[in-house]
């Protein structure tokens, strides 16, 4: 996964942060307060109020992830100010590298979320080994032109579409009919 390098002739990159606490949407809401585009995946969930009563709320699906679009410069003038927003980071050369993702992989995994199906799947990298797959572009559908890789999830009966960010988060789609899945051939896929 690429660190921060310029990937767009603006300078604009998306940063994966943390919002510890539960702290995203606060998050997101002072980000975008000082006009910085922001992602975080969100879902439906059943909550049971106080009283017992059980309700549908749109919540984010993975706690304390939140995406920034923005320059090295900015994000970093601006996470001064907000205490609970942190880089999430992994390891090069010793030390910790913050995470960018690079465009087209977000554009792809935003397509996917963006989509209010309720048979998404949000999985952590522990659960699901994308190596042991095969690459695929779904072609029609509500899916289509999304690539991703075709593997048995853990807990699922049949095979699903696995939409990843290298790392930090993937989805796994709803099934899908082989009429509507293109393999990705090695060629395609080193382009």
């Amino acid at each position: 996964m690429p660190t921060l390098k310029k990937q767009t002739d603006t300078g604009l990159m998306w940063f994966a942060m943390s919002a510890p606490y539960c702290n995203e949407m606060k998050a997101k809401s002072l980000l975008e307060s000082k006009n910085i585009e922001c992602f975080v995946p969100m879902c439906y969930k059943i909550v049971e109020s106080r009283l017992g009563v059980k309700s549908r709320k749109l919540s984010p699906a993975i706690h304390n992830l939140i995406f920034a679009h923005t320059t090295k410069k900015r994000i970093q003038e601006v996470k001064s100010g907000i205490h609970y927003l942190q880089y999430r980071v992994r390891p090069e050369n010793g030390k910790n590298v913050p995470i960018i993702v690079p465009e087209d992989q977000m554009a792809q995994f935003m397509a996917v979320c963006a989509n209010d199906n309720e048979n998404l799947r949000y999985l952590l990298p522990s659960e699901v080994n994308l190596e042991r797959g095969t690459k695929i572009r779904v072609v029609g559908g509500c899916f289509d032109g999304v690539e991703g890789t075709f593997v048995k999830v853990k807990g699922i009966r049949s095979k699903r579409v696995v939409v990843s960010l290298d790392g930090l988060a993937s989805v796994a789609l709803t099934e899908i009919t082989d009429g509507l899945i293109e393999v990705i051939k090695q060629e395609d896929n080193k382009k």
